[in-house]
């Protein structure tokens, strides 16, 4: 077992990804104390019923006194407000972290509320499943998967270190870069394919109704996995696309005109051009096998 990283954690948003990392935290002995805020008095019962949490508070400024860490881990429109209301409360030298999907909307949100005492290590788990709450999240959620911390020039790099620390003993490997790069990033490899399925299965609900039910009925591989992505939390992909808006549209413009080319080889025969296109992304797959980041 290691050693505790830091003494006193408190989770603002107990979900998925909050009650994961508190779990692995706990299993490995991270931390010391756990304490969960929650606006809802189920959600902040079920924690304590699960045992991630010592102490579940409503009002995010009583959770992070005395805490050495404080994660924000709630839709990103509330960050602004969280951070805002737990500044004054923050214990002298607690760093405040995320697991936000978008960054350089975060920082805009959080940074501009904490003084230089307690730094901002932004933070984003490569992680996770289309189930939320707490009774939804599991230790080993992490295990080989990347995190991406994106600190600013200002961020304290003491406390991206032991940010850092902390992602790599939760069995996760970690890297940095720029919020506005992660967010272009971010946008290929999990906005758009989430938007795409969205778009997917809202057109099959379009459907005529027995159309509709044979599509349910005889789903194959395909679609299933398309109703796993839009089946995520709707409020916190309405909050990315917001947050992300520009990276979101530019990387869907090329998209669409990728699409528009495909529709085109497709209207004309164009065999030659499948084929060359389909082996291209066949080997895309392939990489991201042999980079073990397939389940």
């Amino acid at each position: 077992m290691a050693d505790a990283l830091f003494e006193k954690v408190a989770f603002i948003g107990i979900g998925l990804i909050g009650s994961s990392m508190a779990r692995r935290m706990m299993a490995d002995g991270l931390v010391s104390e756990i304490v969960a805020c929650a606006r809802s008095e189920e959600t902040r019962s079920k924690a304590l019923e699960l045992s991630i949490a010592s102490q579940a508070f409503e009002d995010p400024a009583v959770a992070v006194e005395h805490a050495d860490l404080v994660v924000i881990a709630t839709p990103i429109g509330s960050y602004g407000a969280i951070a805002q209301a737990i500044a004054p409360a923050l214990k002298p030298g607690a760093i405040v972290t995320d697991v936000g999907s978008v960054k350089q909307a975060v920082v805009d949100a959080v940074t501009p509320h904490l003084g230089e005492q307690n730094p901002f290590v932004p933070g984003h788990p490569i992680a996770g499943t289309e189930d939320s709450g707490p009774e939804s999240g599991f230790p080993e959620l992490f295990d080989g998967r990347w995190t991406i911390l994106t600190p600013t020039d200002e961020t304290d790099t003491d406390a991206v270190e032991k940010v850092k620390a902390l992602w790599q003993a939760m069995g996760a490997m970690a890297d940095t870069m720029t919020p506005s790069h992660h967010d272009m990033v971010l946008a290929i490899t999990s906005h758009l394919p989430h938007l795409i399925a969205y778009t997917i299965v809202g057109t099959a609900t379009d459907l005529e109704d027995d159309l509709r039910q044979e599509v349910v009925k005889y789903s194959a591989s395909g679609f299933r996995d398309f109703t796993r992505i839009a089946a995520s939390d709707p409020v916190m992909w309405r909050d990315i696309f917001l947050n992300n808006r520009d990276a979101t549209l530019e990387t869907l413009q090329r998209f669409s005109e990728d699409l528009t080319a495909l529709q085109r080889a497709i209207r004309r025969g164009e065999g030659d051009a499948l084929e060359d296109l389909f082996a291209r992304t066949r080997k895309i797959r392939r990489g991201i096998i042999d980079a073990k980041q397939a389940d």
